[in-house]
Parts: C-alpha cells; structure tokens; sequence
C-alpha cells in the first residue's frame, strides 16, 4: 500500500474524529488542513505506525488552533440570526404617541407666531440660508434676519412651555 492510498484511508477516520467534535464543514476543513501538513511537512514519514498518531496529533493542533481562532473572533456562543426575534422597526406605542404630542404641541405653538416668524420658519425649513431668507423679506441687512430668527425662536419655546420635549 502506497503512501497517498494510506492518506485516502486514513482520512476517513480523521474526519470522523473531528466531526465527533466539531461541526461537520469545520471537521472537514481541519482534516483538509491536516493532511495537507502530513503531505508537506512530513513527506518522509510512510509507515502507517508513524502515520496515524502523527495525523491525529496534527489535528487536534488544528482543532485547538480553531477553537482558540473562535474565541478570539467572539464565534463560540454565538446564537444564530435565524432563531433571533425580528425586532419591529416602528417604535413603540408609547414612543409614538410621545411624538404624536409633541407634534401636536409644536403646530399649535406655529399657529399662535406672527406672520414673519411663520415665514422665516417656513424658508428656514426649506433650506434657505440666511441671505437667501433676507432677499425674500426685503430686508437689507442678514443681521436683521438673525435677530429675528433669534426672537421668533424664543417666542415658539416660550409657547411650548419652555422646553422643546
């Protein structure tokens, strides 16, 4: 019997010892890894007495390299995804009506602010920078607008009650 027949043989029950142990696609990979050491690294090595312990030895390496690798990675108790609850991406009732109020609470407190205060607002929440804001309003000065903005901010806290939750 020739050296890579005894490979062939001796794979079997290298795989089944490691899958004895470990996962069945990990239990191949490592006897996959094993024997290509004993075909590299030990090419001198024929006898099946020699062979055999030197095998396995290799791949319980193998196997505590793997096991030390899953640790490292955090793999080791890992549940899988599939059995994980899929978590509802609306929030919760009491989260929404929480913003439901504060919504309501802000339209009300828009309602109640002058004219130019709703329009700076308005612009503001389209996106128009301060300038293009001062050219809307005719003003002359973008110092005109800030102060505005500024009052038109404090008023619209002031009519929520002095906080914005």
């Amino acid at each position: 019997m020739d050296r890579d027949q005894i490979l062939a043989a001796l794979r079997e029950r290298i795989l089944a010892f490691a899958t004895s142990r470990v996962s069945r696609d990990l239990a191949e990979d490592l006897t996959q890894d094993a024997l290509v050491v004993l075909q590299e690294k030990y090419p001198q090595v024929t006898e099946l007495t020699e062979l055999v312990p030197l095998a396995f030895q290799v791949l319980r390496f193998k196997m505590l390299d793997a096991h030390r690798k899953s640790l490292r990675r955090g793999e080791y108790n890992q549940e899988s995804i599939d059995e994980l609850p899929l978590a509802d991406p609306a929030d919760d009732p009491l989260r929404q009506l929480d913003q439901k109020q504060r919504v309501d609470r802000l339209a009300a407190a828009l309602a109640q602010l002058g004219e130019r205060c709703r329009e700076l607002f308005k612009w503001k929440l389209e996106g128009k920078s301060f300038p293009e804001i001062q050219r809307l309003m005719g003003q002359r000065s973008v110092n005109t607008i800030y102060s505005w903005d500024l009052r038109c901010r404090k008023q619209l806290l002031s009519l929520m009650g002095g906080s914005w939750e």
